[in-house]
């Protein structure tokens, strides 16, 4: 039962300590408190502080060693791909570069996803990318239908559809980016219908085995979230 409080205490504390990292509260150069001071700070125990430690090292944000204490690592060493960074760096005031850098991230992959999707024409796999759809055009079809969760298992699904397993390691990746980068995206389209169509669009060149087109279209529906993003830091950066 300790144990599982100490894991608790270890987990808040490095959510804590991550956030505080990414913003740069603590940084290559001011590095980290001591065990003790972080045990005085958070009113815990050294095994918790210990544990936390663990967690930032594993996501590249910090690294321990003996002698020489904990050190903070610098922005190009933290580990993009695990999730709890990429939500903290999300929720930082550089979002939208970070949404930005994102959004090139897919246009790296899910077009070639959405083409093996369609040249492997696996129909068990096309029915859930299908099935994502049919929940996202009901909640176009409703005043208050959420399109939200739909739409993010719309794209996990054809990372599972390309049946390539490297893709589809990265669906917990695209999730976390995509809940955020869909909150900027979906307002400024202000057209759910028009959001399902294009999505209908990825769905009809896959289920119909044209790798071209559902290439090309998924590359125009990132395409476009792009230029929204665009747009909204060309504003930000104006109005500075």
């Amino acid at each position: 039962m300790a144990r599982l409080e100490n894991l608790n205490l270890s987990q808040q504390v490095t959510n804590e300590l991550g956030k505080a990292i990414i913003v740069g509260d603590y940084n290559t150069e001011t590095g980290l408190p001591t065990e003790a001071q972080l045990c005085e700070v958070y009113g815990i125990s050294r095994t918790a502080v210990r544990e936390a430690v663990k967690m930032l090292a594993a996501k590249g944000l910090i690294s321990s060693r003996p002698r020489q204490g904990i050190r903070v690592e610098s922005a190009e060493n933290w580990n993009l791909y695990d999730t709890s960074v990429l939500k903290w760096l999300l929720e930082s005031s550089p979002s939208l570069y970070v949404l930005k850098e994102f959004l090139q991230v897919r246009l790296a992959i899910e077009p070639q996803a959405a083409a093996l999707a369609a040249r492997k024409g696996d129909q068990a796999a096309i029915a859930e990318i299908k099935m994502a759809l049919d929940k996202m055009q009901a909640a176009a079809e409703e005043p208050e239908g959420v399109m939200h969760e739909p739409d993010l298992a719309f794209h996990t699904a054809i990372l599972h559809a390309s049946g390539n397993r490297f893709f589809y390691q990265l669906r917990d990746f695209i999730r976390t980016a995509l809940h955020v980068s869909i909150q900027h995206t979906t307002p400024a389209k202000g057209n759910k219908k028009a959001i399902a169509e294009e999505h209908f669009k990825v769905y009809n060149a896959i289920a119909s085995g044209d790798p071209e087109r559902a290439k090309n279209m998924m590359t125009y529906m990132i395409d476009e979230a792009m230029a929204f993003i665009e747009k909204e830091i060309a504003d930000k950066e104006a109005a500075q």
